[in-house]
């Protein structure tokens, strides 16, 4: 058992106090939250409709405010039990509202989510008010992944793991099945292994169809011979995890096994890159060039993968293109792909955390070739 097993519950007073600390930095006084992502990360509430009102000075916890409507009166009672609570239906309005009426001063809003007319809205009803842009401020934070959230991540790729443990041993991947009936028979045994929802519409391509990176299951019937590709995660507590395996069905072909080992070689390399101080972009490089060096470079058309927690897609990126530098307690994705048009394709994706010494892998499922008979 693990030191973070056991975090039953997580320190939204902990997250908000550190937050505090990012509004200093940013010269603000307050910071209105209207990403409900981030109003659940602060708070714990997962209503359809809030927002929130974070103070910067120390000891103000008094001043936090969430707003929600009378729909989710006794949820947020429930749910966000230590803060003040407001009952508006516009939920954004009233806490700009209430700054102007407290004489705020600089009010920070998450420039990233807020459109040109939630602005202008903000600065009608916040006379007095200095709106300053404060993009990804709680972003920041959600970063790096404290020990309940791992605790979730672990339990969310667990039974996506035993999901796919129960569809192979009952036989379901076989031939003359469709994509669509695998995929939600895999999702119903996510739901029957603590999955609350699935982490994203799951993908089942069979044959030429796995030479889509996101295929989108349809009617399509499993053949002997063909590269069966699953990308599926389950959600539990708001935890997504992302793995994707590629099988073989019958006997495989020698190209298909030259492939699953190139992608298998160029995510191991991914792997092993993972470490805090290493830059995005060099993870990348790490797996990837072992598919370019290959000659397969034009066909592996995506990023090498993505962080996840609240959202499935979540920073940091991990590209070519990706920016700045690995931390310690991150949960990022390694999913190298080769796609032939027409022919097929392999992805192999695992959810990891990286930790000082080498990540740790939470999707457990073997990626040796899996020949299903």
């Amino acid at each position: 058992m693990s030191a973070d097993h056991g975090a039953h519950r997580p320190d939204h007073a902990a997250r908000r106090a550190a937050l505090r600390d990012l509004l200093v930095e940013n010269g603000v006084d307050a910071l209105l939250v209207t990403d409900l992502v981030n109003i659940r990360y602060l708070t714990g509430f997962t209503g359809s409709n809030a927002a929130l009102l974070v103070y910067s000075w120390d000891g103000a916890e008094d001043r936090t405010v969430i707003c929600t409507d009378g729909r989710y009166a006794t949820q947020v009672a429930e749910q966000v039990p230590d803060l003040r609570a407001e009952i508006a239906r516009s939920s954004a309005r009233r806490l700009v509202e209430l700054a102007g009426e407290w004489q705020t001063g600089r009010v920070g809003f998450e420039s990233h989510v807020v459109t040109v007319d939630q602005h202008r809205s903000f600065i009608e009803w916040g006379a007095g008010l200095e709106l300053v842009r404060t993009p990804g401020l709680v972003e920041q934070l959600r970063l790096v992944k404290d020990a309940y959230e791992v605790d979730r991540l672990r339990a969310a790729c667990a039974a996506a793991d035993s999901a796919l443990a129960a569809l192979l041993e009952r036989g379901s991947l076989r031939p003359g099945r469709t994509e669509r009936q695998v995929a939600r028979e895999l999702e119903w045994l996510m739901f029957e292994r603590g999955a609350q929802a699935v982490a994203f519409e799951t993908i089942v391509a069979t044959g030429a169809n796995s030479a889509v990176p996101h295929h989108r299951p349809t009617e399509a019937v499993l053949a002997p011979g063909d590269f069966v590709k699953l990308d599926f995660g389950a959600v539990v507590d708001g935890y997504h995890s992302d793995m994707t395996r590629t099988l073989v069905l019958g006997t495989p072909s020698d190209w298909q096994r030259e492939v699953y080992e190139l992608v298998r070689e160029s995510q191991r390399a991914g792997r092993n890159a993972l470490k805090p101080g290493v830059e995005c972009k060099a993870v990348d490089a790490a797996a990837r060039s072992i598919i370019e060096a290959a000659g397969h470079g034009e066909l592996f058309v995506h990023g090498l993968g993505h962080g996840v927690g609240l959202q499935i897609h979540e920073a940091p990126g991990i590209s070519k293109t990706g920016t700045g530098t690995l931390l310690g307690g991150v949960a990022v994705t390694v999913e190298p792909g080769v796609y032939f048009p027409g022919r097929g394709g392999v992805r192999i994706e695992d959810t990891l955390v990286v930790r000082e010494g080498g990540p740790e892998l939470l999707t457990l499922t073997s990626k040796d070739l899996t020949v299903v008979d």
